[in-house]
This record gives C-alpha cells, structure tokens and sequence, in this order.
C-alpha cells in the first residue's frame, strides 16, 4: 500500500499533559506504521464544551502511514490507551486525546470515524496549529486552514513553545 499523508489532533489536559503528549509522538512514531513529518507549535488552550476543567495543551502533527483509516484510528487509540486514556465524559478532562483530522483525500463516514473531521474549522485550538504545519489544506468549503485560523477568535489560544516540545 502507498504511503498516505494523515493530520493529527492531540489534546491533554491531566496527568502530564506535555509529558503524555510527548510520549504520544513517540508512540506513533515508534509504531512503526508511522513516520512523524511534522509537529507544530505547543498552545494553551481553553476547554469547549464543559468549562469546569484544567486548560488543555493542543498541537497537530503530520504523519506518513500505509495504514488505512481505520486502522490508523486503531493505532490511535491503542496510543492512547497506553497512556492511561479512560473514555468517560464527552468534552472531559483527558490525559491524551488523538483525532485523525485528514487522512489524504480520503472522505470517511463511518459510525467511529469522521476524515476529513467535522469540527476542524470551528475549533481554534486544532485549526491554529493545523495552520501551522500545513496553512493550504481545505478543510470544508475550499476555505484554507490558513484563512480559517484567521478568522477565529484566538483570544483562548495562546502559544507556549515552538516544535521542539515534541523531543
């Protein structure tokens, strides 16, 4: 199978959250069904959803996989497994969380899996750094990642270290 350009998502918020999140893209890294090609800047984000919670950490990173989408998905998971992740309150607090936002130019529809993902432009704290490391990617209605993170209220993000927090 030819090897596929996929984004991912990464959030924590508990436990260690650089250190989970660190360990993550080693983990995906370490796989061996992954090559990380890309990571961008570290941000320190205001939780969505349920507000009573610490703030997140947030970054997106670029991977290369012969793994399908579902399979890639798996392997996420099993990451954050790994690391403690226990699926308990939707918008929780989380040690690790890892959503696959693009997975070339697949369109996945599936009752577990969402590619391109619904929500990326409507979130600051995926689009920002999505922006970052690949700003011409469309994520709905031919709108760049780029465009899209300019037009959201960054007033909840803020930047706390360039790509070298991955190492």
């Amino acid at each position: 199978m030819d090897e596929t350009t996929a984004y991912l998502a990464l959030g924590a918020n508990i436990g260690g959250p650089r250190d989970n999140m660190r360990a993550a893209v080693r983990l995906l890294g370490e796989s061996g069904a992954c090559h990380v090609t890309a990571v961008s800047s570290l941000y320190l984000t205001k939780p969505v959803g349920i507000t009573d919670q610490p703030d997140f950490l947030n970054a997106v990173i670029a991977v290369r996989t012969t793994l399908s989408p579902a399979e890639l998905l798996d392997l996420c998971r099993n990451v954050e497994n790994t690391l403690g992740r226990e699926r308990t309150i939707r918008y929780g607090p989380r040690v690790i969380d890892i959503d696959i936002l693009f997975y070339g130019d697949a369109v996945v529809r599936e009752e577990n899996l969402s590619i391109p993902h619904p929500d990326t432009v409507d979130r600051t704290f995926v689009t920002v750094p999505l922006a970052e490391i690949a700003p011409d990617i469309l994520p709905r209605g031919g709108v760049s990642a780029r465009d899209a993170a300019e037009k959201l209220d960054r007033s909840g993000v803020q930047l706390i270290e360039g790509p070298s927090w991955s190492h």
